[in-house]
């Protein structure tokens, strides 16, 4: 392997999607971070023309930072396969799938993780009577962070009344009540086995919405969480297990709630992200500390973990 000030890594930022401003914070950060540990590092806002700019670049690795719809979906990774250029990250099957709610957790289900109950429904359906018992959760079925996310409660007149810009399709999912929860897995390389890095339990005054995980004070974090060993085990294997049965590489995140009257029947997994936010309020790094790996340290090594046919 080349050394790495001759190694020319391209990092991906901004796009078109619903998660653009947080993916532009994670990508200046990222790239800061590659620069202070010898890469020669340029910054790429995704557009239509990508592939042209990639092939004109001609980079030895592709930094993924873009969340949301086309760059954590598997349509960027499939671009990046068809160059042949190392990303980071998880591969095209695997990102489609964890970026699907609904089948990441048919998945899910198949190797005896615990998930909500949860449906796909009409967007008219949702708005014209409950499709389920409140309280219950209403969010697009592939988007991340908390975008469009509608909580119903128990006593709610009637159901919500969902903005134009909630997809035909949504996901209805029951509320899990609790202390909200994250575990990072670094992730296989080849034959190596993954491991978890921690968990953070996610204090907030309201619901965690996309202005609580992106806006500065908007929640705190206990890292590591205060929790009994047997749900801080738990919430580590069910990371890990998350990861493998998806077959995510790199890094991932899969976030919990936990119920605590319930005791270990109470956690509930809600999600893996494989692009987790690597913003200052973002919880992976926090984590990669927990493993004495600087942010430049974790960043440089998912370079390093970059390839293609993953």
């Amino acid at each position: 392997m080349s050394s790495r000030a001759s190694r020319k890594v391209v990092v991906l930022k901004g796009g078109p999607s619903a998660e653009r401003e947080v993916s532009l914070s994670s990508g200046l950060e990222c790239a800061a971070a590659l620069r202070g540990e010898g890469f020669e590092v340029t910054e790429l806002d995704a557009g239509a023309d990508l592939a042209q700019r990639l092939t004109e670049l001609r980079p030895d690795a592709v930094f993924n930072a873009l969340h949301g719809r086309w760059g954590e979906d598997g349509c960027v990774q499939g671009v990046l396969e068809w160059l042949q250029i190392p990303y980071t990250h998880s591969g095209v099957l695997a990102s489609a799938l964890a970026m699907d709610k609904e089948r990441s957790k048919q998945v899910f289900r198949a190797v005896g993780l615990p998930v909500a109950e949860s449906g796909l429904f009409d967007r008219a359906a949702v708005m014209a009577d409950h499709v389920m018992a409140p309280p219950y959760v209403v969010k697009p079925n592939n988007e991340g962070s908390s975008v469009g996310v509608y909580l119903v409660h128990e006593a709610a007149n009637g159901p919500p009344q969902l903005s134009e810009e909630m997809p035909q399709q949504v996901m209805v999912e029951a509320f899990i009540p609790g202390r909200e929860l994250t575990t990072t897995v670094l992730g296989a390389s080849g034959a190596a086995p993954g491991r978890a890095l921690g968990v953070t339990e996610i204090l907030t005054d309201g619901w965690y919405d996309y202005e609580a995980k992106y806006a500065p004070g908007g929640s705190r974090h206990v890292c590591p969480a205060d929790l009994p060993e047997e749900i801080t085990a738990a919430c580590l294997d069910y990371a890990l297990r998350a990861h493998e049965a998806l077959g995510c590489r790199g890094v991932t995140r899969t976030d919990f709630r936990w119920d605590e009257a319930r005791g270990l029947d109470g956690l509930i997994l809600l999600e893996t992200n494989t692009q987790p936010g690597m913003t200052p309020t973002s919880l992976s790094p926090e984590h990669a500390g927990l493993a004495d790996m600087s942010f430049g340290q974790f960043c440089a090594w998912m370079v390093e973990d970059a390839s293609c046919n993953r």
